[in-house]
């Protein structure tokens, strides 16, 4: 029986772009001298995080990735005829961030370009709309870019916060390949909007529109100190939310593929914290071999944590192609979403 080859999405691609400033523990140790740089470590995981300069935007980071990718794939912009960026820190309320990138990268006029604003399961959604896109017959060469500047909403006196999030952007090159196998596979996702206060900038949208009031600093049980314009999040919900949404999350992507956890090659989950992700791999029983970590020196990127940890495992001969690669996302929202993909 003759087997239909259909046009299927694949990743062709990942890069990413670092800002070259760096915030250490030891940094952080001087401003907290509570917390030395051991118990930073011991708490987090991380050694240092990337943070943008007052120069750098959400588009400029996403254009140095995008031209990073291109550079690496030997592709132009004027092949691209779709932009879909994830961030929740854009470079105006409005215009739409991705029509100011394809302005400035060269890409068609004819393309398509949207923001979407999902946190930590971005990349993911990401990846389920390039692959519709694809497969639909919409779109033949999708550039997905992630763009975090969560340093812009931290309070530098708020320990709680500044000692995990980092600033980085990805591009991943998503385009449709002859195949008779799914190589992005099917897609789980989730949403619970009643955690919303849990991971919030509570003034600067319509609910709260900033005001006199937005900037004045209040110190909580912890001694840390925000306003309400700064990032809040409740670690011990988040947590909570994690370690009940993540493990059916994973059951439900495996199920919905019809795959075990060994046939998963390899692992890269949002990288939120060491706690966190250990936590996650043991009680899913995932080897250390499968799980791929990247936030030492990255801290959470949030929507650029997942392909960013894409990139460095192909870099350090980790990924090899053909092999299957659970990816989950989750957090801010609530939400979540996972998908098995072919290297």
């Amino acid at each position: 029986m003759e087997v239909t080859v259909h046009n299927k999405a694949a990743i062709r691609g990942v890069a990413s772009y670092i800002p070259d400033n760096r915030l250490t523990n030891e940094q952080l140790a001087n401003d907290f001298p509570e917390w030395s740089v051991d118990k930073i470590y011991e708490k987090t995981g991380i050694k240092s995080r990337p943070i943008a300069d007052e120069t750098e935007t959400c588009s400029s980071m996403a254009i140095n990735a995008a031209k990073k990718l291109f550079a690496k794939l030997s592709v132009t912009a004027d092949s691209i005829d779709f932009i879909l960026l994830c961030t929740q820190s854009p470079d105006y309320k409005l215009p739409t961030t991705a029509c100011i990138i394809q302005n400035a990268l060269g890409v068609p006029t004819s393309a398509g370009a949207l923001d979407f604003n999902l946190g930590c399961s971005g990349y993911v959604y990401g990846l389920s709309i390039a692959k519709g896109l694809i497969e639909s017959g919409q779109s033949k060469r999708v550039l997905l870019l992630t763009s975090e500047l969560y340093s812009r909403y931290i309070n530098k006196k708020d320990k709680s916060v500044r000692t995990l999030f980092g600033d980085a952007a990805t591009a991943t090159l998503v385009e449709g390949v002859k195949s008779e196998n799914e190589l992005l596979g099917s897609f789980v996702f989730g949403t619970d909007g009643a955690g919303d206060r849990n991971l919030i900038v509570p003034h600067g949208g319509s609910v709260h529109p900033l005001n006199s009031d937005s900037f004045s600093e209040v110190c909580d049980k912890s001694g840390n100190f925000r306003s309400s314009a700064d990032l809040y999040m409740n670690g011990a919900e988040i947590l909570s939310f994690t370690l009940k949404s993540v493990p059916l999350l994973v059951t439900n992507v495996l199920s919905k593929s019809a795959f075990d956890i060994e046939n998963i090659d390899k692992v890269v989950f949002h990288q939120a914290n060491k706690f966190m992700l250990d936590k996650l791999r043991k009680k899913l029983k995932f080897t250390e071999d499968q799980f791929l970590v990247s936030y030492r020196d990255y801290g959470n990127t949030v929507s650029s944590s997942i392909p960013l940890g894409l990139e460095l495992a192909e870099q350090q001969n980790l990924l090899r192609k053909g092999e299957n690669v659970l990816l989950c996302g989750f957090g801010v929202g609530y939400s979540w979403a996972g998908s098995i993909i072919t290297w």
